[in-house]
């Protein structure tokens, strides 16, 4: 068994469904510490982070990823217990196995190669680990970033562990992401019987015109990046569960993933002004998950398609397709940022699974971004 399944079975076989780590990070501290890692723990509330750091000059490369996993649903949808990892037909099976300890334990195996055979390497190297990516991301990623901007300790290069390729390992990685923003909006109107629609006001009936306008204004028109803004209406409830009641009020939850062509801010003005164009009754409030971000070239993501090139023998395709990481948190920084992991198809399912062939690709190719980047001259 090679070290990275070896290390990826060992951390499936860990419950850490958010916010819970089940001792994956300590496990990966002890490894890293006997790679010359001054590992550094920086917790908040319930969730558990780690920053392993070898070196202390620049540049900075940073692996980023995470240990919790979303909840496994139904055992009797799994083929074999989800936290029981188990090889299958060249594939390692589990909750994770994809999103992302198949990630973790690659890249650690990386970092722990590379320093034993360059260990007089150039710049530093970092591993950032949280148990909160899959949950709220407050006190996760986004804590360790602050912390670190508080020191002073600026990240050159970031490379995400999440699963970003298609159909073959490396036929895409991610250079940036859309931000998220989700507003609550309440449209209100006056309660009463639907025999009197004159005595009362139905927000309802109000609130149609603007959300056929809302579902059918372009936003922007994106760039050769990033495609345009969309809005999304999530979830629109309203009613006392009776047929004879006009309600009094219409919640609605709106998302919009929206490009680097646009602010936040002008997304929640225009927004406003078309609720208030339509004379609407309303109450809204915003929660933003996090802005665009972009690496349209540079250093890393030069190394990361030669890597993968080296490897595979296809270049893989640019993108920012998908939804939030935690490769935002990194984006306000000014590193540069790239996501590069295992195939996505089985990410969050039952049976989710990786194969073990692209587990041992897959290190390879962290160990030789790393060595395109720091190895000494």
């Amino acid at each position: 068994m090679s070290a990275t399944l070896e290390l990826a079975r060992e951390l499936i076989q860990r419950p850490s469904v958010t916010p819970e780590d089940a001792g994956c990070q300590h496990c990966i501290a002890e490894r890293l510490a006997a790679a010359g890692f001054t590992p550094e723990w920086l917790p908040a509330g319930k969730v558990t982070n780690l920053w392993a750091q070898r070196g202390a000059g620049a540049p900075l490369f940073c692996f980023l990823g995470h240990t919790d996993v979303v909840p496994s649903g139904p055992e009797s949808a799994w083929q074999h217990p989800p936290f029981q990892p188990i090889v299958e037909e060249g594939h390692l099976c589990g909750r994770g196995a994809a999103d992302m300890k198949g990630s973790v334990a690659a890249f650690v195996v990386a970092a722990e190669r590379f320093a034993a055979e360059h260990p007089q390497h150039s710049g530093s190297i970092a591993v950032l680990l949280t148990s909160d990516e899959e949950g709220p991301a407050v006190d996760g990623t986004r804590h360790v970033v602050e912390t670190l901007g508080e020191r002073g300790t600026e990240v050159d290069y970031c490379l995400v562990g999440e699963p970003s390729s298609e159909a073959q390992l490396g036929d895409a990685f991610k250079i940036g992401r859309r931000g998220s923003l989700t507003g609550h909006l309440t449209i209100h109107g006056e309660q009463g019987h639907v025999a009197y629609p004159q005595r009362a006001e139905n927000p309802i009936h109000h609130f149609a015109p603007a959300l056929q306008e809302l579902v059918a204004t372009e936003w922007d028109r994106g760039d050769a990046d990033f495609p345009p803004t969309s809005l999304q209406i999530a979830n629109i409830s309203g009613g006392t569960g009776a047929d004879n009641v006009i309600p009094g009020t219409l919640d609605v939850v709106l998302n919009l993933r929206y490009s680097p062509a646009v602010a936040a801010e002008a997304l929640q003005t225009r927004i406003a002004a078309l609720l208030e164009r339509h004379g609407l009754r309303y109450s809204l409030t915003w929660r933003h998950a996090g802005a665009p971000f972009a690496t349209r070239g540079g250093a890393l993501v030069e190394a990361v398609e030669q890597a993968v090139a080296a490897r595979t023998g296809r270049t893989p395709q640019r993108s920012t397709a998908g939804g939030t990481s935690d490769g935002r948190f990194m984006g306000a920084t000014g590193a540069q940022i790239v996501e590069l992991g295992p195939l996505n198809a089985s990410i969050h399912k039952a049976n989710e699974r990786v194969a073990v062939a692209d587990l041992e690709a897959l290190a390879e190719i962290y160990y030789d971004t790393l060595r395109r980047l720091l190895a000494p001259c």
